[in-house]
């Protein structure tokens, strides 16, 4: 038996279409099914549309109602994959020292500046900073991205990076109190990753992934490594991905990215996604989590986090500079300097 459906039939034409490329006769159409309900509108750009509930058995040779089995696993039918799976409420915000990330863990915040390191109290008061994090690397780098945090160790996207063009990409840790560095993870060329955004540590797969703010193929992708050794494990290519990827978490099975694909010039917000990535995908499906129309002002998103501790997540923006390539090019009218903002919201 065919669900209830409505058909939309023109009455000054003998044949409509019914399922995936299926030209039916409307007199054999309406033959086959019981009319249930019909609702009549006239338009004068329509002519007259004839809204048709019917239900009936599909025997009309050529047209077979697809099999659950054949449209099930197709994403598009999957609310879950399509949808949100959270909402946000936006609780206040805290002007920080430091531009790129943020992350989170017990009553500690880090924040990350492209050349600082801070480390905040849980009411937000500045502990420790450090203005000269590049201390002890033995390829030169000069930016720190997005950053995440794991047993107290600090993890971070480190590189030399101008004018939107990025190298020496490196993961490096950090100790959570000293805001020192500990080691780095060697990075894998023959990736293809140009450059490093965000960074985010999976706890239940013991991984840590790369992100890229790098158009075309390298921002495709997450670069994926072995938590223990820093081994390289392979990418996985997000299908339909976000422009412009400044920021990556991981909060209950799924990893989210911020994306700066907004234009501040033009007052559009920027956005969150959400993809989900199993053992062995070389693909994922990325879906729009949230619409950031609710910031003080649009600028430039960056890095986020979830404070599991309080339900909330964590999210940088930028404001006031101009950006241009990904480096600041002057103010917009009324800002002198560039103002760096976490914006906490509460997660259903």
């Amino acid at each position: 038996m065919c669900n209830v459906m409505q058909l939309f039939v023109f009455a000054d034409t003998s044949r409509l279409v019914f399922g995936d490329n299926c030209l039916i006769p409307s007199a054999v159409l309406l033959s086959a099914y019981k009319v249930q309900e019909m609702t009549v509108m006239r338009k004068p750009a329509l002519k007259t549309l004839i809204i048709l509930t019917v239900t009936g058995i599909c025997l009309i040779s050529g047209c077979k109602a697809p099999k659950e089995s054949e449209t099930g696993s197709r994403p598009e039918n999957n609310t879950a994959v399509m949808m949100p799976v959270h909402s946000y409420e936006l609780k206040g915000s805290h002007e920080v020292n430091g531009r790129q990330g943020v992350c989170a863990e017990g009553d500690s915040y880090w924040v990350s500046g492209s050349k600082t390191l801070a480390k905040y109290d849980k009411d937000w008061n500045l502990i420790s900073i450090n203005e000269d994090p590049f201390k002890g690397y033995e390829i030169e780098v000069n930016h720190i991205g997005d950053i995440d945090v794991y047993n107290n160790e600090l993890y971070i996207g480190a590189e030399y990076f101008m004018d939107g063009v990025g190298k020496n990409i490196q993961i490096a840790v950090y100790d959570g109190d000293t805001l020192e560095l500990k080691r780095t993870f060697p990075f894998e060329e023959s990736s293809g990753q140009l450059e490093c955004s965000g960074i985010a540590v999976d706890p239940d797969s013991k991984t840590v992934w790369m992100c890229s703010w790098v158009g075309e193929e390298s921002g495709r992708y997450l670069y994926k490594y072995d938590l223990a050794t820093g081994s390289y494990l392979g990418k996985v290519h997000m299908q339909m991905p976000p422009q412009w990827v400044q920021g990556m978490a991981y909060y209950k099975g799924s990893f989210y990215l911020t994306a700066d694909d907004g234009t501040a010039d033009d007052n559009e917000p920027d956005h969150l996604y959400r993809t989900t990535v199993k053992n062995g995908d070389t693909c994922c499906i990325v879906t729009l989590e949230r619409t950031f129309d609710d910031v003080t002002r649009q600028g430039e998103i960056e890095g986020l986090t979830f404070d599991r501790k309080n339900d909330r997540l964590l999210l940088l923006y930028n404001r006031g500079a101009r950006i241009v390539l990904g480096m600041p090019q002057g103010f917009y009218e009324g800002y002198d300097h560039e103002i760096s903002e976490v914006f906490v919201y509460g997660i259903k």
